[in-house]
């Protein structure tokens, strides 16, 4: 049985856990291991195993969550994988440690098997592999929500978003590379919960991309580069970008139909930005499994744009300030608050209003206010008519 080879072999395993961690980290940083560090994962490990080969095969679950690290969080691993991954931002560490940690065990417990020609089963392996694939989500997605609640509290000044832009860039872009590289090696699957750390990722990136973008822009004074465009394909284009983070956030999007005719006369760059923005701002708040809803429609003159969300309602008050820059009134206080106040910026810029309408006990609904258009009729030759 596995279980007993890792307890026969437990403190050989430690060692050459801790050679590795060795190699990568300087003498004086290695200290003592921390208290929800990797012998405790072994443990836990351990008693998966051991759960697994008894008539109440579900304990396992309790222990170490579900194959896919959708509720891994709550399970007995998961807590500690948590508190590991808020020590190792504590005392300094990096997130690449934070997947070697795990992956260390895993590549010693192979190692070790190989050498003394240990019986393992393939369903052992499976569990070993779910583990490290729920603990490395866990203990990752932790380290970097307690980072950015670091950044969050901090007052971020002009002069210094640029460094806060670049360190949000690495990391965002580190977990990428670390969870590809996880995945590419074999240990955990692309649809695990390392591939929705991929997911998140990607996502992250491309939301602080296209803000930051925006922002400077406005900040710098550049002007607004108008033109006629269709309200339709500009919609569809959000959608396509969309649809992978509600898929990440758990949740449905549901975008209504949009006449062809509609046209806006706008930034295109900076409208794409405020209403992926404001669909960012309700995949965080909504509540899970629940829906986003983006509505297009026209009334006489103007175009809305809505965006409602079930984040439950906002509390009294938040609605007159949730637009000032360094904002953040949710639960959920991951980024540093500007999203909401660039978009705000961004309407602004192209003649139009940003507003937000509280559906109590419910959710809210943001909602652009632009002038209207028409595209232009076209002949047989696919011309536009003088």
């Amino acid at each position: 049985m596995m279980y007993e080879f890792l307890e026969e072999n437990r403190g050989e395993l430690i060692e050459r856990c801790r050679d590795k961690v060795s190699r990568r980290v300087a003498p004086e940083s290695l200290g003592e291991e921390l208290e929800h560090g990797i012998t405790i994962f072994l443990d836990q490990i351990i008693k998966t195993l051991k759960a697994e080969e008894t008539n109440q095969p579900m304990e396992s679950r309790r222990l170490s969550g579900v194959a896919g690290g959708v509720e891994a969080v709550l399970s007995e691993m998961g807590d500690s994988a948590k508190q590991h991954g808020r020590e190792l931002l504590q005392h300094g560490f990096t997130i690449d440690q934070v997947v070697h940690d795990y992956g260390d065990l895993c590549q010693s417990v192979t190692d070790l098997a190989v050498e003394l020609k240990a019986p393992i089963s393939n369903d052992e392996f499976r569990t070993l592999n779910r583990c490290l694939d729920n603990a490395i989500a866990v203990a990752a997605t932790e380290f970097s929500a307690q980072r950015d609640n670091i950044f969050a509290d901090k007052e971020v000044q002009a002069n210094e978003r640029l460094g806060f832009f670049a360190h949000e860039l690495r990391n965002h872009l580190n977990s990428a590379m670390l969870a590809l590289t996880a995945i590419k090696a074999g240990s955990v699957g692309l649809t695990g919960a390392t591939g929705t750390v991929l997911d998140r990722s990607l996502v992250a990136l491309r939301n602080l991309i296209d803000r930051s973008l925006a922002e400077a822009r406005m900040t710098a004074g550049l002007p607004v580069r108008n033109r006629l465009f269709s309200l339709a394909d500009f919609i569809a284009e959000v959608k396509l970008s969309a649809a992978l983070e509600a898929q990440v956030n758990k949740c449905t999007l549901t975008v209504s139909y949009v006449d062809s005719k509609l046209a806006v006369d706008a930034d295109r760059e900076l409208l794409l930005s405020a209403v992926g923005n404001l669909l960012q701002n309700a995949f965080k708040f909504t509540r899970p499994l629940t829906e986003v809803t983006l509505k297009v429609y026209a009334i006489a003159d103007r175009i809305l744009i809505e965006v409602e969300d079930k984040c439950g309602g906002l509390p009294a008050g938040d609605a007159k300030k949730m637009f000032l820059p360094f904002t953040q009134t949710g639960a959920n206080k991951t980024g540093a608050g500007l999203g909401l106040s660039i978009s705000r910026r961004s309407v602004e810029a192209n003649q139009g209003t940003l507003t937000v309408r509280d559906i109590a006990g419910a959710g809210c609904v943001f909602i652009i206010d632009l002038p209207r258009h028409a595209m232009p009729e076209t002949s047989l030759s696919g011309r536009a008519i003088a």
